[in-house]
């Protein structure tokens, strides 16, 4: 043994080589198990799901009255920026043989409207659902104009104030628009609602 360390050298014969050949492939491969363990592998995300949920869509925005001849009139829930057409889509369509002539289905709805189908034949002379008052956010020039003291120039002024202003927040709003005074708006204010 004192030769052997002397010597500096060790020849372990061919049976020791093949056995230090084994051990240093099982460490390498063992190592090699370790390493691939270790690394981060794609796993695929699993979104758990609550009893009940119908959707994952953010709550709605706007709640719109949809009243008249539709197959669920009531109270719809929309996303901003709803038209007409998805107000009447969310209340199960008109019913069959109505006509949404007089409607705008592209119009954008507002929160706390109300979308009035199929009642062409119920408009009082005064321009507003009979026995009613007057929308001034849903009503077009030529019924503003069946106003007393509203002319077409004065009702072209009420749209126009409409589609810059957005909707009218309260009928005290009317004094904004031109040619509307005191006298002309305490006759009116009775008449409309918002």
């Amino acid at each position: 043994m004192r030769a052997l360390l002397q010597t500096g050298r060790l020849d372990p014969g061919r049976r020791g080589a093949l056995a230090l050949a084994v051990v240093g492939l099982v460490a390498a491969v063992v190592a090699a198990l370790v390493l691939l363990r270790g690394r981060p592998s794609e796993q695929p995300l699993t979104v758990p799901t609550v009893a009940g949920s119908v959707t994952t869509s953010a709550a709605p925005d706007l709640v719109v009255d949809v009243a008249g001849k539709v197959r669920r009139p009531g109270l719809v829930r929309l996303q901003t920026g709803a038209r007409v057409d998805d107000a009447l889509k969310a209340a199960g369509g008109v019913l069959p043989g109505v006509s949404t002539g007089a409607l705008n289905l592209a119009r954008k709805v507002a929160d706390g409207e109300q979308v009035l189908v199929g009642l062409e034949g119920t408009v009082s002379a005064g321009g507003g659902p009979a026995g009613g008052l007057l929308d001034l956010n849903t009503a077009a020039a030529k019924d503003l104009d069946g106003l007393p003291g509203i002319g077409p120039v004065l009702a072209d002024k009420i749209v126009s104030w409409r589609t810059e202003h957005g909707r009218f927040a309260s009928v005290d709003q009317l004094r904004e628009v031109g040619g509307i005074g005191e006298s002309k708006y305490q006759a009116l204010k009775s008449k409309v609602r918002v």
